[in-house]
């Protein structure tokens, strides 16, 4: 099985990550309604994955979070400058200045089976480098009006293949998709 990437993301109905300054209010805003224990899937997809891969920023938010939410779980942040990693996350927190491509290829001859790809620039410069394989999308039922965008600018179309689409009670609607490889 060769390596494969991966994204899992919530967004607004108008298709932002967070607000412009990375707050994430409205989503857990939105989290405080959804069923104790509910997950939407995410705990199984967290298993799957060897590595978890992310941008500088949003190392930085979750490292103002009260908890670490990535356990042991190797995360790799992407950064044109070295980070400041905690003492408690020197075994699992490292960073790259690597592309995605040199990364991908890396990690692969190490062994890595799955990527998480997580962070707005770093899942656009991904995808514009045609390393993302699928992706699980949540829409959270809320209008933001602005913020960081799940997508950018790409040259050309990604073509994707529809794999499923759940909708919860508490009004988020989850799809899924395969991306499509052009010839």
């Amino acid at each position: 099985m060769s390596l494969k990437a991966s994204v899992f993301i919530a967004v607004s109905l108008d298709g932002f990550i967070a607000r412009k300054g990375g707050e994430l209010d409205w989503l857990d805003a939105a989290n405080a309604g959804v069923s104790a224990g509910e997950d939407c899937g995410y705990k199984v997809f967290f298993e799957s994955v060897d590595v978890l891969i992310m941008g500088r920023k949003s190392y930085e938010k979750i490292l103002s979070f009260n908890n670490w939410p990535y356990g042991k779980k190797p995360v790799i942040v992407l950064s044109s400058k070295s980070i400041i990693i905690p003492q408690h996350l020197l075994k699992t927190v490292s960073y790259s200045s690597e592309s995605p491509t040199e990364l991908w290829k890396r990690l692969a001859h190490e062994g890595a089976k799955r990527l998480y790809i997580d962070g707005g620039i770093t899942i656009q410069r991904f995808i514009t480098e045609g390393l993302i394989n699928d992706f699980t999308i949540t829409v959270i039922p809320v209008i933001i009006g602005s913020g960081i965008p799940l997508f950018g600018y790409l040259k050309n179309d990604v073509p994707l293949k529809h794999l499923e689409t759940k909708s919860y009670d508490f009004g988020f609607v989850q799809s899924s998709y395969e991306v499509l490889k052009q010839t």
